[in-house]
């Protein structure tokens, strides 16, 4: 299984995107579709975290007037499956792993994993 959820209205998205071969990877686009409630249970099975999935730089968390650090788990599953602007992206699945965000060190071990695969 591979994937990528992206926002195809995100440069960076498009810019990380283009640096990999994605012929064989489903490719969601998430504002025309948004997440599932088992799409995102399947982020959590590898994540281990709804907090590592949502974007804390999202423009949602200032014009909703929301604290960041009083959140729990459950609430960050909530706002994810709300608004598809508090996904962190692009998120990768490829088998077992999951990367996400688009931190240089977490693209680096993208791409050395996929080098490797």
């Amino acid at each position: 299984m591979k994937k990528v959820y992206f926002l195809k209205t995100c440069s960076t998205c498009k810019r990380i995107m283009s640096e990999f071969d994605l012929t064989d990877f489903e490719q969601r686009e998430i504002k025309s579709k948004a997440v599932s409630e088992e799409e995102l249970e399947e982020m959590y099975a590898l994540s281990k975290s709804y907090e590592a999935l949502f974007s804390k730089k999202s423009t949602q968390i200032k014009e909703r007037n929301i604290e960041v650090k009083s959140l729990q788990e459950e609430d960050f599953k909530k706002l994810i499956l709300e608004d598809y602007r508090f996904l962190k992206r692009p998120v990768f699945i490829i088998n077992q792993e999951i990367f996400i965000g688009s931190d240089k060190k977490n693209i680096e071990e993208l791409n050395s994993f996929l080098k490797y695969k």
